[in-house]
């Protein structure tokens, strides 16, 4: 009989994760390992196989956290973006955005559908999992490391990053309608796909217009409650696009890009307190996955996994990347190290949860497989990073 935790217990078991990673997004500094890894093994060792014995496997509790957290995160890069920076690469960011990840999806379930043998649709869905970047990663080492790209390299990386996940996520949903409904026909297919994109894209763009009106109209007796105002405005905006059938993530994105180019009162301070609740949305999901995963499980498949991250860090990737900016200015160099910065982060995992939601065959097996690509991919390509950049000679160091 297994007896639940008191209220107590639970409270002190989170304050000591949260503590031990705010110390070891510290440490991640030093020693150039990202910050969301260390988090993600904080979560594995305080889960039942580990040191704190937390049995926790709900694949719903951690999808539901995780939308939520990636909801913030995106929403506070976009409020963040530069556009002055951005208008030079914006139809590279869009292209890597959206043909680099069906591509790199496409390459991906190719390999694994031969080497898997998987059937078509998992291994659609399987490709598609693991088909987006995570900027997060990709520049705690780049912070860590004191390493700044050349300009225009360095924006675009960002940008593919915070704006790829909608496309992933659309993907997702297509194979996932193909294996769960019987009678999936072109027709409902191409319905989903203009009802993602269409709503996902006018939600977005009424929320950006919205978003600094509603603030800049409010009168609030306390300046503290702004920033709930905001969070309330970022849930809405995702629940009811999603809610109506469209793109949550991508109108989330399109709302925080267009609040970040407006004016609005108190928009420093709550730019601010973006920044930190999206640390606290980063810590709290990537410990919630470290939970959810079994490292003894991860021992079965060590070797395919690790060809098949292989794969996506030496050929599907930088096959997405050169197909997609076949026509834009960059050089191969340039390409070479946005190739490499592909690094994958919590998106896959998140997605993952999906065939376990929906008690897939296959469930268990592709969320342990995307779970470690993520680990290889973050300490093979987040290791190797700063020697490509200055190997490639793309590397601008600035003083600390």
């Amino acid at each position: 009989m297994q007896i639940s935790p008191s209220a107590e217990h639970v409270l002190f078991g989170t304050s000591i994760l949260f503590i031990l990673a705010v110390f070891a997004s510290n440490l991640s500094r030093r020693i150039g390992v990202p910050a969301l890894i260390l988090f993600l093994i904080i979560g594995m060792l305080a889960g039942s196989e580990g040191l704190g014995g937390i049995h926790f496997d709900n694949p719903y509790l951690a999808q539901l956290l995780g939308t939520g957290a990636l909801a913030f995160i995106l929403f506070s890069g976009a409020l963040n973006t530069d556009w002055q920076h951005v208008k030079p690469i914006a139809r590279s960011a869009a292209s890597l955005a959206s043909l680099g990840v069906v591509a790199t999806a496409l390459l991906v379930s190719l390999f694994v559908y031969y080497t898997l043998h998987f059937s078509i649709a998992e291994s659609l869905l399987f490709g598609a999992i693991v088909s987006s970047t995570d900027a997060a990663a990709v520049f705690s080492i780049l912070r860590s490391k004191n390493i700044h790209l050349k300009q225009n390299v360095q924006t675009v990386i960002e940008v593919e990053s915070a704006s790829n996940d909608p496309m992933a996520i659309f993907l997702v949903l297509i194979f996932m309608q193909i294996l769960t409904t019987q009678n999936t026909t072109f027709l409902g297919l191409l319905h989903l796909l203009f009802a993602q994109v269409i709503i996902g894209i006018a939600m977005g763009y009424m929320m950006g217009y919205l978003i600094p009106k509603v603030i800049n109209k409010t009168s609030l007796e306390y300046e503290g409650l702004y920033p709930v105002l905001m969070v309330g405005l970022v849930l809405l905006t995702y629940s009811a696009t999603a809610t109506l059938k469209g793109n949550g993530f991508l109108a989330i994105y399109l709302a925080g890009l267009l609040t970040g180019r407006s004016s609005f009162a108190h928009k420093k301070e709550l730019n601010h307190f973006h920044e930190s609740l999206t640390w606290l949305m980063q810590i709290a999901m990537f410990i919630t996955l470290g939970l959810l995963v079994f490292p003894s499980k991860l021992i079965n498949v060590l070797w395919i996994d690790l060809i098949i991250a292989l794969f996506l860090i030496f050929v599907a990737r930088p096959s997405s990347v050169f197909i997609s900016l076949q026509f834009s200015r960059f050089s191969i160099r340039d390409k070479l190290m946005i190739s490499w910065v592909g690094l994958r982060g919590a998106v896959p995992i998140i997605l993952a949860t999906y065939p376990l939601m929906a008690n897939l065959p296959k469930a268990n097996a592709i969320f342990n497989l995307v779970f470690f690509i993520v680990l290889t991919s973050v300490l093979i390509q987040g290791a190797l990073l700063p020697f490509i950049a200055r190997f490639l000679n793309l590397e601008q160091r600035k003083s600390p």
